[in-house]
Formats: C-alpha cells, structure tokens, sequence
C-alpha cells in the first residue's frame, strides 16, 4: 500500500507552498488519509462538510442526481487537485457528491486546521481565495460554453484543451468513460460520440478507444468557429 510523507505532500501543493515548516507540522496532525476504491462514495449530498481533501492519486468524480436517477457530473478532480474548500467555510452540507472513479487516495485537511493556517498567515487566506476564484471562473466559463457554445463547440474546446497545440502529434487519452466527459459537457454520451465520429470523418482526429489523435489543429479551431 502506497504511503506518502504528509508534510512534503502538502509542501508541494500550491496552496500551501508559502506556508513555513512549522506552519506545514502544525497542519499535520489535523490531516488524515482516505482510501477507497473504484465506485466508493467518500461524501453524500447533504453531508456535513468539515474539511478539505488533496487528491494523491486517483480521479474524484462530483456529481448532482436527480430524484429521476440521472446524474451530472460538476467537475472530475485530478491528481495534485483539491476539492470542497468553498463548502467548508460555509459550515453548511455539501451541495454535491463526491466519489472515487478508481482507486485513490486522498489527505483530508480538518477546516480546525486550514482556519488556524489563516489566522497565523494572512497570505495563506489570499491564495486559497486565489484559488477557489479561478475554480468559479471555471465554472462560469462553464455555464457560458453550456448555454452559449454548440455541440460540436464543446467537444472542440474540450480536446484543445487537453492537449499540447505544439506538439508534433497532439494527442490526449481520455481520463475517464465517454459518459462521464459527456455529461461534464452537459451533454449525453450519443452526442458526444456523434461529434467525435463527424470530427473523424472530416479528418480532424481519429479516434481508437480512449486514444484520440489530433490530426489538423487549426482546422478544429476553424470548426469551432
């Protein structure tokens, strides 16, 4: 089983880069590991929410059902990520679900202790509202592709902007199912397969399984257009 040095971990984190050592120890005894696999659900909608989590290794789905049993995905939290910030000052039950969509590990930082981090450093308050505003930027941005954006659009940005432009071969493998990248695009999973397929019979990309290929850059963003 995998294990990790706690202080170094966070050290290595954005957010707490700045923070000194003593001030990295001090959050150490309020950080604790969550392990679980595939499928396992870490919190419910309409849980208390009385901390932060890191994610270490593996992907962390957030998603909201609905009474009909459908379900959107908000956002798919990656290695090195963080999540549930905003929902822990609030002292209020999280808004979303949050499950492990293979298996992973994660640090749940204590609110007691992300609140003693700020009263000692005032910076430590700046760059975690640094942070949680760049993710609302995002899920603006979101909003706007979502109501604003076509179909085709969508899928574009999404694959330009996952990739390296500049490579030589620009190629990206698809994080997770179809379906989850489907409905993190508000869209369902036919659409998002009949615009890859319209994008391969233009020759834009191929497609093999979870592999996609960008064959012509500059014609997908003309596409997008």
């Amino acid at each position: 089983m995998q294990t990790v040095d706690i202080p170094s971990f966070l050290r290595h984190q954005p957010l707490f880069q700045q923070l000194s050592s003593e001030q990295i120890h001090a959050l150490v005894p309020f950080t604790h590991e969550v392990r679980g696999g595939k499928g396992q659900i870490i919190f419910q909608k309409g849980d208390p929410c009385d901390g932060m989590f890191l994610v270490v290794y593996g992907r962390v789905k957030l998603a909201i059902s609905s009474s009909q049993g459908s379900e959107k995905v908000m956002e798919i939290i990656q290695p090195g990520q963080s999540f549930a910030e905003a929902v822990m000052f609030l002292g209020r039950p999280c808004p979303v679900m949050a499950q492990f969509l293979e298996d992973g590990f994660l640090l749940k930082v204590e609110a007691q202790g992300i609140n003693q981090a700020i009263e000692k450093d005032p910076a430590f308050a700046r760059r975690l509202l640094a942070g949680l505003s760049m993710r609302l930027h995002g899920l603006v941005r979101d909003v706007e592709r979502y109501t604003i954006e076509t179909s085709l659009q969508r899928v574009i940005g999404y694959l330009l902007q996952n990739v390296d432009p500049l490579s030589a071969r620009p190629q990206l493998t698809l994080p997770v199912n179809k379906n989850l990248i489907a409905s993190r695009l508000n869209l369902t999973p036919e659409t998002f397969s009949r615009m890859l397929h319209q994008l391969s019979e233009a020759n834009l990309i191929t497609v093999t399984g979870r592999d996609i290929q960008l064959l012509d850059v500059a014609g997908l963003r003309q596409s997008a257009v």
